[in-house]
């Protein structure tokens, strides 16, 4: 992954944005009643997470997703507050996604997923002047879950190498590699220069539960850099099948998990943009997953 960059610090998300339903419930969940919480509606989404993330550590940052016509102008205003750019694409045949998040009195989350317009995102939303003045491309893992986003990813992948521009990926969720097939994905990502899986997706991923063995194997396989996010316990960073950065994780009085990887990114991405090597980035990640358990939802505070 390339440091720095005469073309500025621009950076190009292509992803999701989400309307997040966060109900933090401090009792377990109870069939056939009710169960007190505390509910709050945000805007979200693992690219426009990690778009607005890495905008608040002075990157300039632009989105390209896709939201349903019911609430795109919501998100519109909310990524502008941000920061960042939006090249939003208004889906009149289907709803923004959604994402209802039960949060626990642990600060740990269940998230039920209906995926909406994000699914819709593909090649006919690509344009490639997007490209233009950026010097990193990140891409959500959910595009590789519906075929139009495999399609975009891979065409999106395709220009930025054209341009010599890094790429990196998150693969978003442990579940939905699982029901779209690991094989795929590894095949997809391959080439990729930047892999940031957490813990759960790394061990699914590699067949193995130690995550420094993990991230060793990946990034031999693929032929890039591989950081795996340990919660809590920080992250570790794997190059040519070797681990070459560990960062202990900083303490957080934690609300609310949704969101953090996604925090860790953008914090990454934006310190790689702006000149940090790969262990200085790591460990802005890490800052920036603390501040982000912190907050309600998955952007930072306005």
């Amino acid at each position: 992954m390339t440091a720095g960059s005469p073309r500025g610090r621009g950076l190009l998300v292509v992803g999701d944005v989400v309307t997040d339903v966060v109900a933090r419930h401090t009792e377990p969940l109870a069939a056939d009643t009710d169960t007190a919480a505390r509910i709050a509606v945000r805007p979200g989404g693992a690219g426009a997470n990690v778009a607005c993330w890495a905008a608040s550590r002075g990157a300039r940052v632009r989105l390209l997703a896709r939201a349903g016509a019911d609430s795109a102008d919501w998100h519109r205003d909310a990524l502008v507050r941000a920061g960042v750019e939006p090249a939003l694409r208004v889906d009149g045949g289907a709803p923004t996604a959604v994402v209802i998040a039960l949060v626990d009195a642990a600060a740990e989350r269940t998230l039920v997923t209906d995926s909406g317009a994000a699914f819709r995102l593909g090649p006919e939303d690509w344009d490639e002047t997007l490209l233009d003045d950026a010097a990193h491309v990140h891409l959500s893992g959910y595009l590789y879950f519906s075929s139009p986003g495999r399609e975009l990813a891979a065409l999106v992948g395709r220009a930025a190498r054209a341009r010599a521009l890094p790429v990196s990926v998150d693969p978003a969720s442990a579940g939905f590699l699982r029901g779209s097939g690991v094989d795929r994905f590894l095949a997809d990502a391959a080439g990729t220069d930047l892999l940031l899986p957490n813990e759960a997706e790394a061990a699914l991923l590699s067949g193995t539960a130690d995550p420094a063995r993990a991230a060793a194997e990946l990034s031999a396989a693929l032929g890039g850099t591989v950081v795996v996010t340990l919660g809590a316990g920080g992250a570790l960073a794997a190059e040519r099948g070797e681990v070459t950065v560990r960062v202990p994780g900083v303490p957080a009085a934690a609300l609310d998990t949704t969101g953090a990887g996604d925090a860790f990114t953008g914090g990454l991405l934006a310190a790689r943009l702006s000149g940090a090597d790969l262990a200085g980035a790591v460990a802005a990640g890490c800052r920036t997953g603390a501040e982000a358990v912190t907050v309600v939802g998955g952007r930072p505070e306005a």
